[in-house]
């Protein structure tokens, strides 16, 4: 399994021949409209990719253009239970009308893709939007995908029936949202802070914590989004011995078992 760390909270995953994404945009910033396009991160080939994965449908983690331009002709993208609300029905629009082709994975379930076997499993999100995570297997490999999650209570659950993780990425930015939308606001953190990401990893099992959703990519947040400071160097202080930090861009492989030692 050959993982490539994409925008924000993107990955792109090979194996055997096969290549999914999993919430995959191709610049949050251009999503946001807080700048000009034409900065550009590393993104799949145009129409190399067998299948997509959504955690959910903000547009920061499902980039409608940018899946349109990943996916091969039939591909599918596989998404949560449709819900609409403020912050998704934009992002529910475009796909309705993109030509994609979606397919709902309830919690727990599984889909085979090539090699790949794909689970959804439970997960929270912190502004109130249906959210899956994914846990992908190839290989003998093993991973998850944690999109935006807060922290909750079915950690012990995914470790028994889908763990030990080779690898599990996870959000850390622990942003607070005031949203015009979501009045009166809430002073708590809408997804994992830098130490609650290192307990879910270490309750995963994982042999690696990769964070992912996180402003180190420099990007221009929406007024009314503010991540904890420094959350990588909190992250690795939390998590010790298992953070593996990549940058956008980087490449882990699976395959080789001195990979993962930083």
């Amino acid at each position: 399994m050959h993982i490539r760390r994409l925008a924000w909270a993107g990955l792109e995953i090979e194996s055997g021949g096969t290549t999914l994404v999993i919430d995959h945009v191709q610049h949050p910033n251009e999503l946001f409209g807080l700048r000009e396009p034409g900065s550009e991160l590393p993104a799949p080939a145009p129409g190399s990719v067998d299948a997509a994965l959504v955690t959910h449908l903000h547009p920061d983690h499902a980039g409608v253009p940018a899946l349109q331009r990943a996916l091969r002709p039939g591909a599918t993208v596989l998404r949560p239970a449709p819900f609409v609300d403020v912050l998704t029905e934009q992002v529910e629009r475009d796909l309705s009308t993109s030509g994609l082709t979606a397919e709902v994975v309830a919690e727990w379930d599984s889909r085979e893709v090539g090699p790949f076997r794909i689970t959804a499993v439970p997960a929270v999100d912190g502004l109130g939007s249906p959210q899956v995570n994914w846990v992908v297997e190839a290989g003998g490999r093993r991973v998850l995908h944690g999109g935006d999650t807060l922290f909750h209570g079915a950690w012990w659950t995914i470790a028994r029936r889908c763990g030990p993780f080779d690898a599990v990425f996870l959000p850390i930015n622990g942003p607070v949202v005031d949203d015009p939308a979501l009045q009166p606001p809430s002073p708590f953190p809408a997804a994992l802070t830098p130490e609650q990401a290192a307990v879910a990893a270490r309750i995963l099992g994982a042999r690696a914590a990769v964070p992912i959703h996180h402003d180190d990519e420099h990007l221009i947040k929406p007024p009314g989004y503010v991540e904890v400071d420094g959350p990588v160097a909190e992250f690795r202080r939390h998590a010790g011995g298992i953070a593996h930090v990549l940058d956008i861009g980087d490449r882990l492989d699976l395959a080789d078992r001195t990979a993962l030692v930083e």
